[in-house]
Order: structure tokens, then sequence, then C-alpha cells
């Protein structure tokens, strides 16, 4: 292909040429040097991708700035490779890592999010210039190897989505004036979007703490302290709470007790009013008698000798119910909101009912 080269830039060509197998190698030590490392740091990321200049990108960088480079050790940028994270905080972290491993180029990497400029938004990325040392790839035969150096650039996936639609509008190129009443909404989304990515940071902050505090509280067993939500009822489960009920409740028969989801019960329980831990250790310690009692009443005259392990806590909360008052009704709820509604509820619910009547806990 017939690039506008002068002679200078055509002997960079050329060496480019040479070196492309050697840039190829690169890429794939170093993407497979930065991949275990994020995963031996346990650092998420959306994307880690990697690129090799094609001859025709790097023809064009030679045409317009050519005469910059006096070698082409001096185009950093013929192996690039872009990590894009969830959050803000976490170019941070990447950028430990890329420390850490690679030998890092200062004089030569810029953090662009220093720039602090409205527009610059989907550019903020933080740039390091690298090279591959020996602990990373040692081959004899290859030292250019560690010699050759590479861009890591890393950014937020806000950034990186900001940065592609910016490219492809191309508001700024072209040769046509945009007026300023546009290129003030571009800027405008730019901040909105700075902020969100700042704002998502923060707040994943906050939750970490959040769950701290309560792994802290439920740890010296302050329950009435920790909320009844999806991560606390979780690990309350694994403490297998209802598990000394269950096997009551399985002795009636002899029966046989096999694993079921018990997550579902957290909706169940949110919509009894429950509103911490405590709440249902208090459910288990007050009316465990009773859901064993009402056991005994759909059990008794039965062989059934297979129970599934939410039998406890079902129980618990049909007896809750029935403790205050409920009736048909409510009971027909919670196998609403166990279930699904379906006609049958209201069926299964008055047979529990009748089941129940001549219990002694009974406030009818």
């Amino acid at each position: 292909m017939d690039y506008q080269l002068d002679l200078h830039g055509q002997m960079l060509m050329e060496q480019y040429h040479e070196r492309q197998a050697v840039y190829h190698r690169l890429a794939q030590e170093a993407l497979e040097a930065l991949r275990q490392a994020l995963k031996k740091q346990h650092v998420a990321v959306i994307a880690l991708e990697h690129r090799v200049k094609t001859e025709l990108s790097l023809a064009g960088k030679l045409e317009l700035k050519g005469a910059k480079y006096h070698t082409l050790d001096d185009v950093t940028d013929i192996m690039g490779m872009r990590v894009v994270t969830f959050y803000s905080d976490d170019v941070d972290k990447v950028a430990a890592i890329v420390n850490e491993i690679f030998k890092v180029d200062w004089s030569y990497s810029v953090d662009k999010r220093k720039l602090h400029r409205l527009d610059s938004f989907g550019y903020n990325s933080l740039h390091y210039i690298c090279t591959l040392p020996k602990s990373v790839v040692d081959d004899p035969d290859i030292p250019l190897l560690n010699e050759l150096r590479f861009e890591i650039q890393m950014r937020t996936a806000l950034q990186h989505v900001w940065s592609t639609l910016d490219h492809d509008t191309a508001y700024k190129d072209g040769g046509v004036n945009i007026p300023r009443e546009y290129q003030r909404q571009f800027n405008r989304l730019a901040g909105m979007l700075e902020l969100v990515d700042d704002e998502f940071s923060r707040l994943r902050n906050v939750l970490t703490d959040y769950r701290r505090q309560m792994l802290a509280l439920e740890a010296s067993g302050q329950l009435d302290k920790v909320d009844l939500n999806g991560d606390t009822f979780r690990r309350y489960l694994e403490a297998q709470p209802f598990a000394r009920l269950n096997k009551r409740i399985a002795a009636i028969n002899q029966a046989e007790l096999y694993p079921v989801p018990m997550m579902p019960f957290l909706r169940v329980l949110q919509k009894l009013g429950f509103e911490t831990l405590g709440d249902v250790n208090r459910l288990i310690e007050e009316h465990s008698d009773d859901a064993y009692r009402l056991a005994v009443s759909q059990l008794g005259t039965t062989d059934l000798d297979i129970l599934s392990e939410n039998i406890g806590l079902q129980n618990l909360c049909f007896v809750y119910v029935l403790k205050r008052g409920g009736g048909p009704a409510e009971l027909c709820q919670i196998y609403d909101w166990l279930n699904g509604s379906d006609s049958g509820n209201m069926a299964l619910a008055k047979t529990l009912f009748e089941q129940a009547r001549t219990l002694s806990f009974m406030t009818i």
C-alpha cells in the first residue's frame, strides 16, 4: 500500500514489519501476566483488551507525527492494553497491580484524571507506559521482549462508554463549528456522568462499611441491631437456626428431611413485619413448641416419611399468623407469597385452619 511517508517514516515502517512477531508475543505475555495478577488480587474488571497497531494505523500516525519519533522505540503505543473497571477507585487498584508486575516509565505515563476539565470525562484514563521485566518473561533469544515499551490505559466503564460516544459523534472534528449550545450540552452530560461515576464508588464503599457493621453485630450476638435483608438472612441460614425444630417435626413420622431453598421465606418474614434478625430469633424461641404442635396435627394421621427442610420455618409463620387472630385469608397470603397466587392456595389455607382450630394456642 502506498503511504505518504518520508524516508525516515519508511525506515520506521520497515522496522515495524521486522518486529511484528515480537509485538504480538509481547501482547500475549503482558495480557496473561496482568490477567493472573488481577485474579490473584480478586479485582474484577469489565474488560481486559489488547491490540497491536495495524500497518494502516501506524502509517497514519507516522504521516502526521513521524518527525517526532527518532526511532520506532519512541512509538510507545504500538502494543496497547486497556483495562475497564466497574468503579473509579478500582482504577487505582489496577494501577497498583500494573506498577507491581511491570516496569512503569513515569516520564511518559500520565494521569489524565488530573486534568479536571469538564469536557475531558471520556479521556480521564490513567495511561502507563511499561516494559516487561524478566520476572514476567525471560527469553534470551528475544531480548526485545524486555525492551519494547507498551501502553496500558485504565478507565471506568462510564468513561469508556462516553469516550466511544464522543468519538462516534466526532463533534469536535470535521472542520464544522458546532454551536456553543450543543457543546455546552455535551459538557453537561460529561459532568453528569463523572458525578455518577464518583457516586457509584462512594455508594459501594458505604455498602461495604454497612456489611462489615452488620457482620460485627452478628458476631457479637446483637441480632436486634442487624437488619433483615438478603445478605443477613443468607448468613443467618448458614447457622441452620431451624434445624432443631425440623428434627422434632421429622421425628413425628420418622421422616427424612431433604434440602430446599429457604431464601423465599425472606419475603414472607418481611411481609409479616419482621425487621431484624432478632425478630426472627424470637420467632423461633417463642413459637417453636406451637409450630411443633401444629405439625403433629398435620402429620399425626399420615404416613409421610419425606419432609422439606422448610417445614419448621413454614409452620412458625403459620403459628405467628394464627396466634394474632389470622384466619384462612391470612394463611392463604403466606401460600401466595411463597408459591404465587393460585386458586388452590385458599383450599390449603382452609384445611390448615381447620387442623389448627383445636390447638391450645389459638386465640379464637
